[in-house]
Protein backbone atom coordinates (compact mmCIF):
# COMPACT_ATOMS: atom_id res chain seq x y z
CA UNK A 1 0.00 0.00 0.00
CA UNK A 2 1.07 3.14 -0.89
CA UNK A 3 1.97 6.14 1.21
CA UNK A 4 -0.08 9.33 1.72
CA UNK A 5 1.91 12.45 1.51
CA UNK A 6 0.99 13.85 4.07
CA UNK A 7 2.97 10.68 5.88
CA UNK A 8 6.25 10.67 3.42
CA UNK A 9 6.11 15.10 4.86
CA UNK A 10 6.27 13.46 8.98
CA UNK A 11 8.16 11.23 7.72
CA UNK A 12 10.96 13.35 6.26
CA UNK A 13 10.45 15.77 8.53
CA UNK A 14 11.40 13.13 11.21
CA UNK A 15 14.19 12.11 9.69
CA UNK A 16 15.33 15.33 9.04
CA UNK A 17 14.86 16.13 13.06
CA UNK A 18 17.07 13.39 13.93
CA UNK A 19 19.82 13.70 11.60
CA UNK A 20 20.08 17.52 12.99
CA UNK A 21 20.48 16.37 16.29
CA UNK A 22 22.50 13.53 15.69
CA UNK A 23 26.48 12.84 16.32
CA UNK A 24 26.55 9.68 13.82
CA UNK A 25 24.01 8.19 11.52
CA UNK A 26 24.74 4.54 10.51
CA UNK A 27 23.24 2.54 8.14
CA UNK A 28 22.94 -1.10 7.55
CA UNK A 29 21.19 -3.56 5.30
CA UNK A 30 18.59 -5.67 7.53
CA UNK A 31 17.62 -7.87 4.47
CA UNK A 32 16.83 -11.55 6.51
CA UNK A 33 16.10 -10.28 9.55
CA UNK A 34 12.80 -10.94 10.82
CA UNK A 35 10.25 -8.57 12.73
CA UNK A 36 11.00 -9.90 16.40
CA UNK A 37 15.25 -9.63 15.53
CA UNK A 38 14.06 -5.53 14.76
CA UNK A 39 12.34 -5.58 17.53
CA UNK A 40 15.33 -7.11 20.00
CA UNK A 41 17.96 -5.01 17.86
CA UNK A 42 15.33 -1.55 19.04
CA UNK A 43 15.26 -2.33 22.60
CA UNK A 44 18.94 -2.68 22.78
CA UNK A 45 19.52 0.51 20.87
CA UNK A 46 17.18 2.50 23.75
CA UNK A 47 18.77 0.94 26.06
CA UNK A 48 21.94 2.88 24.96
CA UNK A 49 20.39 6.36 23.85
CA UNK A 50 20.38 5.25 19.80
CA UNK A 51 17.40 5.56 17.41
CA UNK A 52 16.50 3.41 14.54
CA UNK A 53 14.44 4.45 12.05
CA UNK A 54 13.54 2.43 8.62
CA UNK A 55 12.58 4.92 6.30
CA UNK A 56 12.98 4.59 2.43
CA UNK A 57 15.94 5.70 0.79
CA UNK A 58 14.61 8.32 -1.56
CA UNK A 59 12.82 10.08 1.94
CA UNK A 60 16.57 10.06 3.17
CA UNK A 61 17.54 11.57 0.52
CA UNK A 62 15.14 14.34 0.43
CA UNK A 63 15.75 14.75 4.36
CA UNK A 64 19.36 15.10 4.14
CA UNK A 65 19.03 17.71 1.28
CA UNK A 66 17.20 19.82 3.64
CA UNK A 67 20.14 20.42 5.84
CA UNK A 68 23.67 22.52 5.19
CA UNK A 69 25.88 19.51 6.81
CA UNK A 70 24.60 17.06 4.43
CA UNK A 71 23.92 19.02 1.45
CA UNK A 72 26.83 18.02 -0.78
CA UNK A 73 26.96 14.31 0.95
CA UNK A 74 27.90 11.10 -1.39
CA UNK A 75 24.44 9.10 -1.04
CA UNK A 76 25.13 6.39 -3.95
CA UNK A 77 25.14 4.09 -1.01
CA UNK A 78 21.70 4.17 -0.22
CA UNK A 79 20.34 1.44 -1.64
CA UNK A 80 18.89 -1.82 -0.65
CA UNK A 81 16.77 -2.33 2.48
CA UNK A 82 18.36 -0.01 5.31
CA UNK A 83 17.84 1.12 8.63
CA UNK A 84 19.68 3.87 10.24
CA UNK A 85 20.56 3.93 13.90
CA UNK A 86 21.07 7.61 15.13
CA UNK A 87 22.52 9.14 18.26
CA UNK A 88 22.17 12.66 19.36
CA UNK A 89 24.41 11.92 22.08
CA UNK A 90 27.44 9.71 21.29
CA UNK A 91 29.50 9.23 18.07
CA UNK A 92 30.06 5.52 18.48
CA UNK A 93 26.99 4.24 20.08
CA UNK A 94 25.23 3.55 16.78
CA UNK A 95 28.27 2.09 15.27
CA UNK A 96 29.12 0.09 18.43
CA UNK A 97 25.10 -1.25 18.72
CA UNK A 98 24.68 -2.35 15.00
CA UNK A 99 27.96 -3.96 15.10
CA UNK A 100 27.36 -6.38 18.50
CA UNK A 101 23.86 -7.08 16.63
CA UNK A 102 25.43 -7.95 13.36
CA UNK A 103 28.08 -10.68 15.25
CA UNK A 104 24.88 -12.94 16.16
CA UNK A 105 22.78 -11.86 13.35
CA UNK A 106 25.06 -11.93 9.94
CA UNK A 107 21.62 -11.08 7.98
CA UNK A 108 22.50 -7.41 9.24
CA UNK A 109 25.49 -5.81 7.40
CA UNK A 110 27.03 -2.52 8.41
CA UNK A 111 26.78 -0.18 4.88
CA UNK A 112 27.96 3.45 6.32
CA UNK A 113 27.54 6.41 8.15
CA UNK A 114 27.12 9.97 8.03
CA UNK A 115 28.92 12.11 10.99
CA UNK A 116 27.06 14.88 12.25
CA UNK A 117 29.61 17.14 10.44
CA UNK A 118 28.42 16.17 7.08
CA UNK A 119 31.21 13.17 6.27
CA UNK A 120 30.16 10.31 4.39
CA UNK A 121 31.84 7.03 6.30
CA UNK A 122 32.59 3.58 5.03
CA UNK A 123 32.15 -0.16 5.84
CA UNK A 124 35.27 -0.32 7.34
CA UNK A 125 35.73 2.87 8.90
CA UNK A 126 32.24 2.13 11.04
CA UNK A 127 33.69 -0.85 11.63
CA UNK A 128 36.53 0.86 13.30
CA UNK A 129 34.45 3.03 15.40
CA UNK A 130 32.68 0.04 16.10
CA UNK A 131 36.09 -1.38 18.10
CA UNK A 132 36.23 1.82 20.09
CA UNK A 133 35.70 2.02 23.69
CA UNK A 134 32.37 3.32 24.89
CA UNK A 135 32.29 7.33 25.75
CA UNK A 136 32.01 6.13 29.47
CA UNK A 137 34.33 3.80 29.23
CA UNK A 138 37.02 6.66 28.12
CA UNK A 139 35.99 8.90 30.95
CA UNK A 140 36.79 6.49 33.59
CA UNK A 141 39.94 5.53 32.11
CA UNK A 142 41.16 9.37 32.38
CA UNK A 143 39.92 9.68 35.44
CA UNK A 144 42.18 6.81 36.82
CA UNK A 145 44.87 7.93 34.86
CA UNK A 146 44.92 11.00 36.76
CA UNK A 147 44.22 9.77 39.87
CA UNK A 148 46.69 7.14 39.68
CA UNK A 149 49.77 9.32 41.20
CA UNK A 150 47.29 10.25 44.16
CA UNK A 151 46.81 6.79 44.74
CA UNK A 152 50.33 5.95 44.68
CA UNK A 153 51.73 8.72 46.99
CA UNK A 154 49.03 7.83 49.62
CA UNK A 155 49.93 3.99 49.25
CA UNK A 156 53.46 5.27 49.98
CA UNK A 157 52.71 7.25 52.80
CA UNK A 158 50.19 4.70 54.19
CA UNK A 159 52.76 2.27 54.37
CA UNK A 160 55.79 4.14 55.91
CA UNK A 161 53.18 5.33 58.31
CA UNK A 162 52.28 1.56 59.14
CA UNK A 163 56.06 0.78 59.45
CA UNK A 164 56.43 3.39 62.04
CA UNK A 165 53.30 2.37 63.81
CA UNK A 166 55.17 -1.24 64.31
CA UNK A 167 57.90 -0.10 65.08
CA UNK A 168 56.76 2.57 68.30
CA UNK A 169 54.26 -0.54 69.51
CA UNK A 170 57.64 -2.83 69.10
CA UNK A 171 60.10 -0.44 71.09
CA UNK A 172 56.86 0.12 73.51
CA UNK A 173 56.25 -3.51 74.27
Amino acid sequence: MAISRDKKNALVAEMSELLADSKMAVFAQYQGLSVADVQELRRAARESGVVIRVVKNRLVRVALASHDAYKDVDTSALTGQLLYAVSSTDEVAPAQILDKFAKTHPALQLIGAFSGEGATLSTDEVKALAGLPSKEQLIAEVVAQLLSPVHDITNALSGNLHALLDGVEAKAA
